[in-house]
C-alpha cells in the first residue's frame, strides 16, 4: 500500500497546485506523509458530517473540492467548527487534501464532470488556459447536445441528472427557446457572462446566479440561464476524481479503496414554492 506522500504526488499531478487561482488555498491541510493509505473518501465540502463519514468508513485520506481554510486563521481550537474538523481528522489519522480551482481548470476538470452528468458533448474550454497548447484546460466548458431540446426540456434534463437539492433548478429565459449549444461552469459562474456571450451558446448552466448579473444577462441576449445548487454542480467531480485515482492505483498496484460521499452538504435544506406573481 502506498504512503500518503505517494498518493498526494499523484493527486498533484492530476491537479497541479500552481494552476490554482492566487486567492485559493489548495493542497494538504493535515496528514503524516509517511502514513499508509488504504481508503480514500472524496467529497465536495470538508464539514463535520463528511469528516464523521470518513471516520466511520475507516478512511486514511479525505479529498475535498472546497478548502477548509480559504483565508488565514490563528487557531484550530476545537470550540470552532473548523477546529473541530481538524481535531477529528488528526485524532483518527485521516489526512485532508484540497483540490479547488486547480481542479476547475484541469483536463478533465470539474466542468467536464458536470457536462458528463448532463450527457453533453464537450467541444472545448469556455476560458482556455493561455499556456495549454492543446486547448483543453481552462475554466468552464462549451458543449453540444446530441439533439436539440427546448429550454424547459433541458431544465428537466438537469433536474433529473444532477443530485437533488432543496433549490432544484431555476431557469431564466424563454422556456420554448431551442437549445443546441450549452456553456457549463461548475460552482459560481456569474463572473463569466462576457465569455458565455462571446461563445454564442444557447444556454448556460452554473450556480449561485445573483439577481443583477442574471437580470443584465437577460437584457443582453436571449441566453437561457440554468441555475443549479452550487453543491450539485460540483458533486459529479467527486465521482470523476475517484475514478482517476482508481486508475492510478491499478497502474501502480496500490490496491486503494476509493469512495464517494453522497452526504448532501448543500446548505439549503427546504424549499417552499411561492404563488405565481400573476395570481
Amino acid at each position: 500500500m502506498p504512503a500518503l506522500s505517494e498518493v498526494l504526488a499523484a493527486l498533484d499531478a492530476l491537479w497541479p497546485p500552481e494552476r490554482a487561482e492566487q486567492w485559493d488555498a489548495v493542497g494538504t491541510v493535515c496528514g503524516d506523509p509517511d502514513a499508509a493509505v488504504r481508503r480514500v473518501l472524496f467529497a465536495v465540502d470538508p464539514v463535520q458530517e463528511v469528516v464523521d463519514e470518513a471516520v466511520k468508513l475507516g478512511a486514511d485520506l479525505l479529498v475535498t473540492h472546497h478548502p477548509l481554510y480559504l483565508r488565514g486563521t490563528t487557531t484550530v481550537a476545537a470550540d470552532t467548527f473548523k477546529g473541530r474538523v481538524v481535531h477529528t481528522l488528526i485524532k483518527n489519522d485521516i489526512a485532508l487534501h484540497v483540490a479547488h480551482t486547480n481542479a476547475d481548470r484541469a483536463d478533465p476538470g470539474v466542468s467536464d464532470a458536470l457536462a458528463g452528468a448532463l450527457d453533453l458533448r464537450v467541444t472545448g474550454p469556455l476560458v482556455p488556459d493561455a499556456d495549454d497548447a492543446a486547448g483543453r484546460r481552462g475554466l468552464g466548458r462549451i458543449c453540444e447536445l446530441d439533439q436539440p431540446e427546448t429550454a424547459s426540456e433541458f431544465a428537466a434534463r438537469a433536474a433529473a441528472r444532477l443530485p437533488g437539492t432543496a433549490q432544484g433548478i431555476r431557469v431564466a429565459g424563454d422556456p420554448e427557446r431551442t437549445i443546441r449549444t450549452v456553456a457549463v461552469c461548475g460552482g459560481s459562474g456569474d463572473s463569466l457572462f462576457d465569455e458565455v456571450r462571446a461563445a454564442g451558446v444557447d444556454a448556460y448552466v452554473t450556480a449561485d446566479l445573483r439577481h443583477h448579473p442574471a437580470s443584465e444577462a437577460q437584457q443582453h441576449s436571449p441566453l437561457v440561464l440554468v441555475d443549479a445548487a452550487h453543491w450539485a454542480t460540483e458533486w459529479p467531480w467527486t465521482e470523476q476524481a475517484a475514478a482517476q485515482l482508481d486508475e492510478i492505483s491499478d497502474r501502480h498496484g496500490w490496491g486503494l479503496r476509493t469512495h464517494v460521499s453522497r452526504t448532501v452538504t448543500d446548505p439549503w435544506t427546504a424549499h417552499a414554492a411561492s404563488s405565481s406573481p400573476n395570481e
